[in-house]
């Protein structure tokens, strides 16, 4: 792989710049501070990004970054927007290599775009058929595709399983997380019986109904709700015996008053429901192993990261006095760094962190800008992800202007994995 060209450099602070016009005259503004090697791998006129942090944007060699694209910004998708799928060449000037499109995506998770486990050539990625939303299987290099019946949220480990839920109820509940063009089957309910979490063989793509929205609400919780339900932000454990989901609901009909969250975990055929968290408030999360979740959720000591033992009690604070913020959190290849970011401070900065458990270490990668107008379902959280190796990250940020790009930042010199 070839060196990071010397936008940054490691552990001196880079100051980045763009022209703005206020009143009239030009004027500078600083855009972000680097701490690391920092470059931009795409480029306009149009947007690139990723999406969500909990995915393998990274193939297995590490030369090939997946990314989407469009030609606008600041708008809902509609159902006839289409959003092209690619690649970036790393090793190769950072080339821009597009092989799909998809007519099945948001701003805030794309089209669950990511690697097949196991492979260097296949991705899956979520389309729509009509009215159904469907996924894909396909190699990038040439291009043969095969289409699955069902959507998919996330896929298991060995790659033979997705997870996946309504996105056309998402959409409806959350914007900017579920797709426009789709079917709600029950939407004129609150919490409508036999419909909710699927899975999906990848192979066959037999699918079947394993944990159902009714099913669910019958459980009494610690904070009534009397609004709509939906479930959101599905995820395999690290060796797919079980996934974890949230459970939504506003606190009042149909959409009213915030929401409510819940959440769970459970077997792959929806057996050994675990209510993992329910004091109104999980927010990010990811698999640290088969049996722990690291989480930002309230507890009644407190809100933080909480390390979480599943199917049991026990839980843990994480960096406790340290990350007093939500961010999009995932562990290194190793399992010794968790990456995580904030949302924007005052100043309109988002802060990209590293912060090792075992001694409390944390180092700040860097800071970018994001403008006032980018916010709520259109704006750009880094969402960072790792490579395979942990020597880079890749995240998504509007700092050099009103366009969201992508961004390869080395931070091998912080985790020693080169």
């Amino acid at each position: 792989m070839k060196v990071l060209s010397h936008i940054g450099i490691a552990l001196i602070a880079v100051i980045g710049a763009a022209w703005t016009t206020q009143g009239g005259a030009a004027e500078m503004e600083a855009t972000y501070q680097a701490n690391v090697p920092v470059r931009a791998i795409t480029q306009g006129p149009k947007a690139h990004w990723f999406g969500y942090y909990d995915k393998h944007q990274f193939d297995p060699t590490g030369r090939y970054v997946l990314g989407m694209e469009v030609d606008f910004e600041g708008r809902t998708p509609t159902p006839d927007d289409v959003v092209v799928l690619g690649m970036v060449d790393i090793e190769d000037g950072d080339r821009w290599i597009p092989f799909a499109e998809s007519r099945a995506w948001s701003w805030q998770q794309g089209c669950m775009l990511q690697w097949m486990p196991g492979s260097n050539s296949e991705v899956i990625y979520n389309d729509r058929d009509g009215d159904q939303f469907i996924s894909v299987i396909q190699d990038v290099f040439t291009g043969e595709k095969r289409r699955l019946p069902k959507a998919i949220y996330a896929v298991s480990p060995d790659g033979k399983r997705g997870v996946g839920t309504n996105f056309a109820r998402i959409d409806d509940t959350r914007p900017g997380y579920g797709y426009k063009g789709g079917v709600d089957p029950g939407a004129g309910e609150l919490c409508p019986e036999g419909l909710g979490i699927y899975t999906l063989d990848l192979e066959t793509g037999a699918a079947r109904t394993v944990i159902s929205l009714d099913r669910i609400a019958a459980i009494p919780q610690n904070h009534p709700t009397e609004g709509r339900h939906w479930f959101n932000h599905l995820l395999w454990n690290t060796d797919g015996t079980r996934f974890i989901f949230l459970h939504r609901a506003y606190r009042r009909a149909p959409k009213k008053g915030g929401w409510v969250t819940r959440m769970f975990t459970a077997n792959a055929d929806g057996s050994g429901l675990h209510c993992v968290a329910d004091h109104g408030m999980v927010s990010h999360f990811i698999w640290k192993n088969p049996k722990q979740i690291l989480a930002w959720s309230i507890e009644p000591e407190g809100t933080h990261f909480h390390l979480y033992d599943d199917q049991t009690e026990t839980k843990t604070v994480i960096g406790e006095d340290i990350l007093k913020h939500d961010g999009h959190c995932t562990y290194s290849p190793d399992g010794t760094w968790v990456l995580t970011d904030t949302y924007p401070n005052r100043d309109r900065m988002q802060t990209q962190l590293l912060y090792r458990p075992s001694d409390n270490k944390v180092v700040e990668l860097g800071k970018f800008y994001l403008s006032p107008q980018f916010k709520g379902e259109f704006r750009c959280d880094l969402h960072a992800r790792w490579d395979r190796l942990g020597k880079y990250v890749c995240l998504d940020s509007m700092h050099g202007g009103d366009q969201r790009q992508m961004y390869l930042l080395d931070v091998g010199g912080v985790t020693g994995l080169e």
